[in-house]
């Protein structure tokens, strides 16, 4: 039985409670941890408290909630893939976690079978009648993030649903339709809504303006359903039979569930989008060919391409780190050390300036000098090392890799939001790395009902507001990932795989919530677990720090005064917001497999 890593106090066992053994059949047992229990912060802002951390001897699912990691357990234990239990992972999490992500928005996923990596892509795409121009006003300035976001004009043609078909097809155990049980049971019976989710209902404002949300998340009087309310979904669990029985044919081609979709989109009455039936037919997932990376001779790095700008920038980072040369103490006093602090941020810098000119859709835009690597190319990262100094750059330029003639715009900074993130590693050792996103909290804050009529549904996304806002600069020159019809928007998203290069062994599947911060909590795990010898929970628990090529961020209330007043020292401007991660990480460790989830929200790993 799986039992508590380093601190093996307590067997973990497979029901969690009431609402669990209805999701999953199975006699009711004590919780593996009580959903009351601490860390339940919802957005980490306060009472910060590490987690532990959980060994399997099998096999292991790691989620943004407890009852979908259950879900995906559930399906493991029934004899299904890790694709099989990541697709019934994203169903319930639809549900239980809507503002993050759903069947209304898109994903990326990272599949081993034993024998190779790949990269199924199911970014959202801008409609056929979408153009560049679609959030500027009329004086031709950007419009503000929300009024841009909310309603149907940020909307894209969600992929999630298709691109997990494909890979089911590939890697599906189970028939597809028993995927969606664990959802459709919870939908229809209830969940407690959770600390997290309530509190950001209580922040929210424009989630009220659509009224089929409205009614659902809300009570008469305006006020968000409590914590423990047993909130259910039945419109959410008619769409979900219909797509257990038809498949991802259901919301993409002719039907209730495709007609309301474009309904809500085009016939919003402040702010209506452009989607169309034929936007939503014509959507296809895309298989990619993943990047994989050899780091200090003995990791293989395998994440996303483009249009995820995620693995090629947080290897960037690691390589100009190396390239500049590490501290020789990373940690001081269990948190990153200023010169670490330094290094990092000084490296991030360089990093992102390169996204925001290179990344975009490759279907679009090329890659500088005709391939995503030249920017990891070792002579062109030295050169861009030694630009590193004793005292911050503050802000960094792109630079120029080998045979790049392209004359690109910088993309100007702007809010990114949303995500979650779901690891799995089956008991024949196949494993996912899935990051989904509806973008913000609560997407376009638009909630369809699939044409049935009934209380609840799904959110749509946002997803289009991931394009540049102002798709060219003041020279008139185009930004790479500038909205263009049929276009991916940019992605942080970073689902990631590491191998033992040596062996070939997979060692670890993680990844992050977090808008463009994902780079950062993304690398910050890699740091932990393979550069300064912890486990995947230790790595996680580790205060949060980057820059987007700006100011040096630190997650409030976790670094010491000595350390803000030695950047400052040193050049840095420093800010100190909330960083509420969402990393899940599923690692090996004799005998087994080793999960971590962040204690900055409410994410748990479940398995045997």
């Amino acid at each position: 039985m799986p039992c508590h890593q380093d601190r093996f106090r307590r067997f973990l066992l497979p029901c969690l409670g009431a609402a669990i053994t209805a999701l999953a059949g199975c006699s009711a047992t004590p919780p593996q941890r009580p959903l009351t229990a601490a860390p339940l912060q919802p957005e980490g802002a306060s009472g910060y408290q590490d987690k532990p951390g959980w060994l399997f001897q099998r096999q292991a699912v790691a989620a943004a909630n407890p009852l979908a990691a259950e879900a995906g357990a559930q399906i493991l234990r029934r004899g299904g893939s890790a694709v099989d239990a990541a697709i019934a992972v994203q169903m319930v999490l639809t549900l239980v976690e809507p503002q993050s992500s759903g069947i209304g928005g898109g994903a990326f996923l990272m599949h081993w079978d034993g024998q190779r990596v790949q990269a199924f892509d199911g970014r959202e795409t801008a409609p056929a009648a979408a153009d560049e121009a679609l959030f500027l006003q009329a004086d031709g300035k950007p419009m503000p993030f929300l009024m841009a976001a909310v309603g149907g004009r940020a909307v894209g043609v969600p992929g999630v649903l298709r691109m997990l078909e494909m890979a089911h097809r590939q890697h599906g155990r189970l028939p597809w339709a028993q995927l969606f049980e664990p959802a459709i049971r919870l939908a229809e019976q209830g969940f407690e809504l959770s600390p997290r989710l309530h509190t950001l209902l209580s922040t929210e404002t424009a989630l009220k303006q659509d009224a089929q949300a409205a009614r659902y998340f809300y009570n008469e009087q305006g006020q968000p359903r409590p914590v423990g309310h047993r909130l259910r979904n039945p419109a959410l669990a008619v769409v979900l039979r219909a797509l257990a029985q038809g498949g991802s044919a259901a919301l993409h081609e002719s039907g209730p569930i495709a007609a309301d979709l474009v309904q809500r989109v085009r016939g919003h009455a402040a702010n209506p989008g452009r989607l169309t039936a034929a936007d939503l037919s014509a959507y296809r997932a895309l298989e990619r060919e993943p990047l994989c990376q050899v780091w200090r001779l003995r990791w293989r790095i395998c994440g996303f391409p483009p249009p995820s700008s995620g693995h090629l920038t947080l290897m960037q980072m690691l390589y100009l780190m190396d390239a500049k040369g590490m501290p020789a103490q990373a940690l001081e006093g269990g948190v990153p050390s200023t010169e670490l602090l330094h290094l990092y941020t000084e490296s991030a810098r360089l990093a992102f300036a390169d996204r925001a000119q290179y990344m975009a859709d490759p279907g679009f835009v090329s890659a500088p000098g005709g391939r995503w690597d030249s920017l990891l190319d070792a002579a062109y990262l030295r050169d861009r090392a030694a630009l590193i100094s004793e005292r911050s750059m503050g802000s960094a330029k792109a630079g120029q890799p080998a045979g790049e003639r392209q004359a690109w715009a910088p993309q100007a900074d702007q809010p990114e939001y949303g995500t979650s993130h779901i690891s799995v590693i089956d008991a024949q050792g196949r494993a996912v790395a899935l990051t989904t996103s509806i973008e913000a909290v609560f997407g376009a804050r638009l909630m369809s009902d699939g044409g049935s009529g009934l209380a609840g549904g799904y959110l749509l996304n946002n997803q289009l507001t991931d394009f540049a806002l102002a798709p060219r600069d003041a020279q008139g020159r185009p930004v790479a990932n500038r909205l263009e019809p049929g276009k991916r928007p940019r992605s942080s998203m970073s689902p990631t795989l590491v191998f033992d290069a040596r062996d070939g062994r997979l060692l670890m599947s993680l990844g992050s919530p977090g808008g463009p911060a994902i780079i950062h909590f993304t690398a910050k795990t890699l740091l932990g677990t393979l550069a300064w010898g912890m486990d995947a929970q230790q790595a996680i628990n580790l205060p949060n720090f980057g820059s987007f090529n700006g100011p040096t961020v630190l997650e409030a209330g976790r670094f010491p005064l000595a350390t803000v007043d030695a950047l400052k020292a040193r050049g840095h401007t420093v800010q100190q917001p909330e960083m509420p991660s969402g990393l899940q990480a599923i690692e090996r460790r004799t005998p087994g497999w080793f999960g971590g989830a962040d204690p900055r929200r409410e994410g748990e790993v479940r398995g045997d």
